[in-house]
């Protein structure tokens, strides 16, 4: 089983494609991938084969307000990126967390499409990876760098306009759940964790419960995820019966990003009401979860267990403005 983004690449409106992430398999993203680059061990963005032209203009301080002023026909031809600040902090990988800004400008017409600044003043939660443009526009820059990058026609799927995204790296965000700590409920699977916080499940010895539990093993005191948001997240599951463990976003790696609306009805009822820093164990019947049909090494009528930790949040009204 693997839980996947449900945000399609067309570009109907920019503001809830790109706050969607623009997320997808390798195989259908349309943003490359620099991971087979000869030097692996080199951190290379995306974005990072060519320079924006040095006619675009950007003003205003760094997590404030920005200004584009393109030239008269602008039309970028390929990927770029250009760093207009150099941060003093950390370099940005793939697969961390950060409170990041974004404004994004239509090339064409000179519109602001999308300004997290009004939305999320503090910062945007932003998973960084390749695979998707706020990712690409910060990965391999350092804390506190501002970048711009320019996107050409038809980059973010069939038939959208050339963008430019000028991209703030404020702070980097845990890769684990750090609130305070709940007593665990009787009952339920017990959960240990090794010291990068990925979680071992060890169920009880009673059968499944027949409607779905939800219990906080952390308590964060973050933004409240909606309905429909988009969720950053560490997470295993496992089979009840035998606490197979049939996916971890632990064992690839690096966190997931999707929507609450995405994932199994049971799994998003771990999630919606809960807060960002909370770890969170849920168990669910097979109804709330795969039911009769399963789904890759989830068995027909498994009883499933999850848990989460809740990284980050985007929020779909946030998207809609």
């Amino acid at each position: 089983m693997r839980i996947r983004p449900i945000a399609s690449l067309s570009v109907a409106a920019a503001a809830v494609l790109l706050l969607a992430g623009c997320t997808g398999s390798s195989n259908d993203s349309s943003t490359p991938d620099a991971s087979g680059s000869a030097d692996a061990s080199a951190c290379q963005s995306a974005l990072s084969a060519g320079e924006v032209s040095s006619d675009v203009q950007v003003s205003g301080d760094f997590q404030g307000k920005v200004e584009v002023t393109l030239p008269d026909g602008y039309a970028p031809e390929g990927l770029e990126r250009t760093t207009l600040v150099e941060g003093p902090g950390e370099q940005v990988r793939s697969g961390d967390v950060l409170k990041a800004n974004f404004t994004l400008v239509d090339a064409s017409s000179g519109e602001v499409q999308l300004e997290t600044q009004t939305t999320a003043p503090d910062g945007m939660d932003t998973l960084i990876s390749s695979q998707q443009i706020f990712g690409a526009a910060l990965e391999c820059a350092t804390i506190g760098s501002r970048t711009v990058s320019a996107f050409p026609a038809g980059a973010l799927g069939e038939g959208s306009p050339a963008f430019i995204l000028v991209a703030d790296a404020i702070e980097e965000l845990p890769t684990r759940a750090e609130g305070t700590e709940v007593t665990p409920e009787e009952g339920l699977p017990t959960v240990t964790f090794d010291d990068s916080g990925a979680p071992t499940i060890t169920m009880p010895d009673a059968p499944a419960p027949t409607e779905t539990r939800v219990a906080n093993l952390r308590e964060g005191d973050g933004d409240v995820v909606n309905p429909g948001d988009q969720v950053i997240v560490q997470y295993t599951g496992a089979l009840y019966d035998d606490g197979t463990v049939f996916d971890s976003s632990w064992e690839r790696g690096e966190p997931a990003q999707f929507s609450t609306t995405g994932v199994v009805q049971g799994f998003r009822k771990a999630l919606e009401g809960q807060t960002v820093g909370s770890q969170v164990l849920v168990v669910m019947p097979a109804s709330d979860g795969y039911g009769e049909a399963g789904q890759g090494d989830i068995p027909a009528n498994a009883p499933l267990v999850f848990v989460v930790d809740i990284l980050g949040v985007q929020h779909a009204e946030a998207a809609a403005q």
